[in-house]
């Protein structure tokens, strides 16, 4: 048996909380590895945390300035010389997601020959994570640096990831207060032929707009799930808002069905987010028809209209926490601050663009703890290459 089987069947056959425990056993037999650690994306992407054995119990890692950052922004495996050691760091990523870094120090002379197994095994050890996360919070845990609140929580357990990546397109999207959220959400989901994507912009604070925010996302994924377009998808999840608020809660939503061959859009704008494109230099906000938000009035029809996206186009989408934020003078952030934080991302990958976005605005709004949360989500469009 070759190294990188013996290390795969450890991490396969590894109780879900025990990955690293396991990791560190085959690493440390099969490559002389001396330590093996796993750092863990916080909800705010500020920090990267250690797995360990009781949450918090070793020191986070700054993703701004340190090499295991560098590693995670970069995407790229970054060794560090530590006299006969090196320091493997070795972004932990699934299908586009970024989960965290795997650490692994081993003898010099060894680095060079392991390097092509330590990424690969990297990349499994991203898998079982995302599947030991349905039987324990060990990894969980790791992801947060402070307690979230109970509406925070039921948000974050409804996204579908931070980040996630194929051949026509990447994607990338933040919430902040990553760990006091209300309303604000995200969802997409992609099949051979189409992505999905739902920009979500609930009503209120705390338990009540969680409870909406989820009512309307599981509204719709029942929806896009039987396989209807998505006029309808708004039409069924307006319907089932409307019958539990009676319209004195609604859901600002907009939904998209992206065509992967042809980069055509059916777009239905039912509320507040907003949707701005960067195409070669220049940004500018994408006008829709404006239609009512989910559960406002009984029986709402809804009409789809098309957009066409082309390669290399760059679109961002923002909830009102995003672009009516106010500054302490009264000024509003507005399309003309926000089009400049866009441009000013023009080199970023699409999982960078958010928080760049979200510290722009920070620094706009002045105050450490805003009134209302803000979501940014960003797709860079690639299109599909002819014979795929």
């Amino acid at each position: 048996m070759n190294r990188f089987v013996a290390a795969e069947r450890a991490l396969r056959n590894a109780a879900p909380h025990r990955l690293v425990h396991a990791l560190r056993e085959v690493l440390g037999g099969q490559y002389t590895a001396e330590a093996v650690e796993l750092l863990m994306a916080d909800y705010g992407r500020t920090i990267l945390q250690p797995v360990s054995t009781g949450p918090h119990t070793c020191e986070p890692v700054s993703m701004h300035g340190t090499t295991a950052g560098r590693a995670f922004g970069a995407q790229d495996p970054v060794v560090e010389e530590t006299g006969d050691l090196s320091r493997v760091h070795l972004p932990v990523t699934v299908r586009g997601d970024r989960l965290g870094v795997l650490v692994v120090t081993l003898p010099f002379e060894g680095v060079a020959e392991a390097l092509p197994d330590l990424v690969e095994i990297a990349e499994v050890l991203g898998h079982e994570v995302v599947v030991a996360d349905r039987d324990t919070d060990v990894y969980l845990q790791a992801r947060r640096k402070d307690r979230l609140t109970l509406a925070a929580e039921m948000q974050w357990q409804l996204l579908p990831g931070h980040s996630c990546a194929r051949e026509e397109y990447a994607l990338g999207a933040q919430l902040e207060p990553a760990y006091a959220i209300f309303g604000d959400n995200f969802d997409w989901s992609a099949d051979p032929d189409r992505l999905m994507l739902y920009i979500t912009n609930g009503m209120g604070e705390g338990i009540e707009a969680s409870l909406l925010t989820s009512l309307g996302i599981n509204a719709l994924r029942n929806a896009r799930r039987a396989g209807i377009p998505i006029e309808d998808q708004a039409a069924l999840a307006d319907q089932a808002v409307f019958a539990q608020y009676r319209g004195a809660s609604y859901l600002s939503v907009l939904l998209l069905d992206f065509e992967l061959t042809t980069g055509r859009v059916k777009v239905v704008d039912a509320g507040s987010p907003r949707m701005l494109r960067l195409r070669g230099r220049t940004v500018e906000p994408v006008g829709l028809e404006a239609q009512l938000p989910l559960g406002m009035f009984e029986e709402t029809d809804y009409v789809a209209q098309e957009i066409h996206v082309e390669p290399g186009d760059r679109l961002v989408f923002v909830s009102d926490g995003v672009h009516g934020a106010v500054a302490p003078g009264g000024e509003e952030y507005g399309e003309k601050a926000l089009s400049k934080a866009i441009a000013s991302t023009r080199l970023l990958p699409a999982p960078e663009v958010p928080r760049a976005v979200l510290r722009a605005l920070s620094a706009h709004r002045g105050v450490p703890d805003p009134e209302d949360d803000a979501l940014v989500v960003c797709l860079d469009w690639f299109g599909r290459r002819r014979g795929s």
